[in-house]
C-alpha cells in the first residue's frame, strides 16, 4: 500500500510503499497485550524488601523461662508476632521478568505499526532534521501536522538539533528506529515514522 510523505513543515513529499506484510495486518488485541505485559514486567525494579526474623537485629535469648508464668511458650523476640520482629513471608528482591518467545515479539510490534495505521495515526515524514534547536520553531511543525502527543521514529541516528528541540516538548517521544518498541507505540496518539526508519524496519522483517 501507498502513503503520502510529509515534511516537517506539512508539505507534501511524495508517497512511500509499505509492506502489508509490516503494515497491513489485522490487529490482535491478545498478542499486543501479551507484549505490553512482558515489557511492563520486564521494567519491574523488583527491589522491595523486608527483614525476616534471622535479619533483624534483636536479641536471640528465650524471652522468659519456659514454664510457670501463665503466658504462652515463647522463644525469640524476633518473631514475627512482636512489635520489631522479623517480617514473615515479606517481599524479596527479585526479577518479575517473563520469557515471550522472539517470534511472538516481533509479531507484536507487526500488529502494533499495523493497528496505527489501520486508525489512521501513523505519519510518515521525508527526515527529522531542524536546523536549529528550537523547541518553539518545532513545536510549530508539530502544530502543522497536528501533532500533540506523539512518538517519532528516526532512523539509526538522531539529528542532533531535532533531538534536543523536541526533548522538552511534553507527551512527545523521540528515538531511534533501533529503540522502537510496542509499549511506546500504543501509549502515544500518533506515530510518526520517517522514511529512513521506514526502510529500517522492513530491513528488519525482511
Amino acid at each position: 500500500m501507498e502513503l503520502n510523505v510529509k515534511t516537517l513543515e506539512g508539505k507534501d513529499a511524495g508517497k512511500v510503499s509499505l509492506s502489508d506484510e509490516i503494515f497491513g495486518l489485522d490487529p490482535r488485541q491478545d498478542i499486543l497485550a501479551r507484549m505490553v505485559r512482558y515489557q511492563l514486567a520486564k521494567k519491574q525494579q523488583g527491589t522491595h524488601k523486608t527483614k525476616n526474623r534471622s535479619e533483624v537485629s534483636r536479641t536471640g535469648a528465650k524471652m522468659y523461662k519456659q514454664k510457670g508464668t501463665g503466658r504462652a511458650r515463647h522463644h525469640s523476640a524476633r518473631a514475627p508476632q512482636f512489635r520489631g520482629g522479623g517480617k514473615a513471608h515479606g517481599p524479596v528482591v527479585r526479577s518479575h521478568a517473563h520469557d515471550l518467545p522472539k517470534k511472538v515479539r516481533a509479531l507484536a510490534l507487526r500488529h502494533a505499526l499495523s493497528a496505527k495505521l489501520k486508525a489512521e495515526d501513523l505519519i510518515i515524514v521525508d527526515q527529522l532534521v531542524a536546523s536549529d534547536a528550537k523547541t518553539k520553531a518545532l513545536l510549530g511543525n508539530f502544530a502543522t501536522l497536528g501533532l500533540t502527543n506523539a512518538l517519532v521514529i528516526g532512523g539509526a541516528e538522531l539529528d542532533g538539533n531535532f533531538k534536543l528541540a523536541a526533548q522538552n516538548i511534553p507527551n512527545v517521544d523521540v528515538l531511534p528506529v533501533q529503540g522502537i518498541n510496542v509499549y511506546d507505540i500504543l501509549r502515544r496518539g500518533k506515530l510518526v515514522l520517517s522514511k529512513a526508519a521506514v526502510e529500517a524496519l522492513e530491513e528488519r522483517f525482511k
